[in-house]
């Protein structure tokens, strides 16, 4: 009896992606397109999380017709090898050329409009010699005795203190956050954060006044505020909002520049908004506590500096790197897996320069 000899073209066909699969995935990912797009336009929650389910729906499509199609055996080797692929490609050559740990982040606020937008994808350089950096980027740096550091972070309470416009001699009537045209007759001083918030808690909002931060307190601070009344759009109206001009540390006073680099640093526990997630800030200068550095931030969008708004100066350990670039809106689905969906007020402001 002859063998029998297996041709080729008689060897059974792998199965094809359906048809209807192939066409709801094409689908899914349309309404993925128009979903992420909206949210970024709108800036929804509901719109944010239809978008997420969007996402998991394809992923799991896709798997579920790659199974079909190929078999799971092969269709988890090609998942491995693609994620691992990803990782190398998204991860680790960023890392190393980048120098940094964590060489990707993502803007999660309006801080800095109108340089970066929420869901920027922020590509991060570390710095291996803060100072340095400091001095190649031309930082003030201010030189501090670890005294009076000490004394600040010891009494840290008595540094949160905003600039804020009122309307009456006791100072107790405050207009917040911005001073409407039709107001002609306003002051601006400096009022602490702490203060407010515990008279506010109390329901003695009547006696913000007692809140005032004089020139005489304010001279016992390491940090002296300098403000003044700054112009802001707030969709498509404008305001005078009070904000920060300058600071003075050790009589050595500094201003805004902002062609300063964009830092990436860590929140601390004791930190007002301390979070899993770094800031993305500016500088503003830098203290030198006996060859230690800690950096004076600020969001191009804020009118105040981050101390004030109750975030302890970043040490150089707490410093991720500097922004080295970034990519608009490409970290939007971070913003979405992380939960980060709601609406932000600030958004919707931009301090004018």
């Amino acid at each position: 009896m002859a063998r029998k000899h297996n041709n080729p073209s008689s060897e059974q066909a792998k199965p094809a992606r359906p048809p209807h699969d192939e066409r709801l995935i094409y689908a899914l990912y349309a309404v993925v397109i128009v979903l992420v797009v909206l949210y970024i336009i709108q800036n929804n929650i509901i719109i944010g999380m239809l978008a997420f389910v969007s996402i998991l729906l394809t992923i799991i499509l896709e798997f579920r017709s790659s199974i079909r199609s190929d078999g799971a055996k092969k269709t988890a080797k090609d998942l491995i090898i693609a994620l691992v692929a990803v990782l190398i490609v998204v991860w680790v050559v960023p890392a190393v050329l980048l120098q940094s740990s964590s060489p990707i982040n993502v803007v999660a606020s309006c801080s800095m409009l109108p340089v970066l937008h929420r869901g920027d994808l922020v590509l991060v350089h570390g710095i291996s010699n803060m100072s340095q950096f400091l001095t190649v980027n031309k930082i003030p740096v201010i030189n501090v005795s670890r005294q009076a550091f000490s004394a600040m972070e010891s009494n840290m309470s008595s540094e949160f203190n905003e600039p804020l416009a009122y309307v009456n001699e006791n100072k107790g009537d405050i207009i917040a956050p911005y001073i409407n045209s039709s107001i002609k007759s306003y002051s601006i001083g400096l009022y602490n954060v702490a203060c407010i918030g515990r008279l506010e808690a109390a329901g003695e909002s009547q006696l913000l006044g007692r809140c005032y931060v004089s020139a005489a307190e304010q001279s016992r601070n390491l940090i002296k505020y300098n403000y003044t009344a700054g112009n802001v759009t707030v969709g498509t109206s404008s305001f005078k909002i009070p904000e920060i001009s300058s600071i003075t540390i050790a009589n050595t006073t500094v201003y805004e520049n902002y062609s300063n680099p964009i830092i990436i640093y860590k929140t601390i526990p004791n930190d007002s908004f301390y979070s899993d997630y770094e800031i993305i800030h500016r500088i503003y200068a830098a203290i030198d506590v006996n060859n230690s550095y800690y950096m004076i931030t600020k969001g191009d969008n804020n009118p105040v500096i981050d101390i004030q708004a109750g975030n302890y100066p970043a040490s150089a350990n707490d410093v991720v790197g500097y922004m080295f670039a970034d990519i608009p809106y490409l970290g939007y689905p971070s913003l979405i897996i992380k939960g980060q969906l709601g609406a932000v007020q600030q958004c919707n402001q931009t301090i004018l320069r």
